[in-house]
């Protein structure tokens, strides 16, 4: 990632260090290094009077129902639950983050980390709507998915030709995963938003959070980092305290063939609107060949 790729909010308006260096929180700036692995953010790590805390970059991103005023409410309670690092600061564009000292996890340490995961995950659905100070916004991945496709239509996406058969395959998912329990969700659990400082696993980015069905972050959870069958029947066990039945099973991998949906759809609009370095079209072919597959099981 190019650091100084100009991303949505500050386009033409300021170099992305001096918009850090005029934040009103600094008392002894000492350093502010780029961070790579973002795909939607820019992020810093920024040094001041001996502390460090994590600076992100972005604005709301509407094509991706991204507000950062939800954002922030789910941060700060998720923090209050003891899941996530402390907002320390937050203006238009910009939010800044406790730093925490630790590994960023990948798909495999997710997979060898599951019997700590799961119950943050619970922790999460349950804790969280007692702790929000605001409105959170309701993520239903089959509302997301048909908005996805009206703005890939609307904007001339080299993958309309796919649209008709991604909806009707939708539709189907939406029968098969019904009816549903709903909870507060993270709705983003990829390997690079656990964080695991060697005594706790913190979860972060929290800009797709807000009311959903249980089995999408756990479908979720799977299809980012590559769980197998039995992996996934000790989750749901994990989970639910107990033995998974057939219907959940046939709910659960109904929710985790959306959760790759979503994922590929989100990847076709970012081809069209993002300003990030990364290369969306793989990704989105990556996803579409999961998704594909995942349905075809059914």
């Amino acid at each position: 990632m190019k650091p100084y790729e100009a991303a949505a909010y500050f386009q033409d308006k300021m170099e992305f260090e001096n918009k850090i260096k005029s934040l009103p929180i600094w008392k002894n700036l000492e350093n502010i290094e780029p961070l790579e692995g973002g795909i939607t953010n820019l992020n810093f790590l920024v040094s001041d009077s001996g502390s460090k805390s994590v600076v992100r970059l972005g604005s709301d991103i509407p094509e991706h129902l991204v507000y950062r005023s939800n954002e922030i409410i789910v941060s700060e309670a998720a923090y209050k639950i003891g899941v996530s690092p402390k907002l320390i600061y937050n203006e238009p564009g910009v939010l800044v983050l406790e730093f925490i000292e630790s590994k960023t996890l990948e798909p495999k340490t997710v997979r060898e980390n599951l019997n700590k995961i799961v119950p943050i995950i619970r922790k999460i659905h349950d804790e969280i709507p007692n702790k929000l100070s605001g409105q959170p916004q309701i993520f239903w991945v089959f509302y997301v998915i048909k908005y996805y496709s009206n703005y890939l239509l609307n904007n001339n996406s080299s993958h309309i030709s796919l649209i008709t058969s991604l909806l009707k395959k939708a539709e189907k998912l939406e029968k098969l995963s019904s009816p549903r329990e709903i909870v507060f969700g993270h709705n983003d659990l990829l390997a690079a938003n656990f964080l695991d400082d060697g005594s706790k696993i913190w979860v972060v980015d929290w800009e797709y959070g807000g009311f959903n069905d249980p089995l999408f972050d756990i479908g979720g959870l799977s299809s980012n980092n590559d769980l197998d069958e039995n992996l996934e029947n000790e989750v749901l066990e994990m989970y639910f305290k107990e033995k998974p039945s057939k219907d959940l099973i046939i709910k659960y991998n109904a929710m985790k063939t959306a959760s790759l949906l979503r994922e590929t759809m989100w990847s076709m609009v970012s081809e069209i609107t993002s300003k990030i370095e990364f290369n969306y079209a793989e990704y989105t072919s990556d996803n579409l060949k999961k998704f594909e597959e995942s349905f075809d099981k059914l």
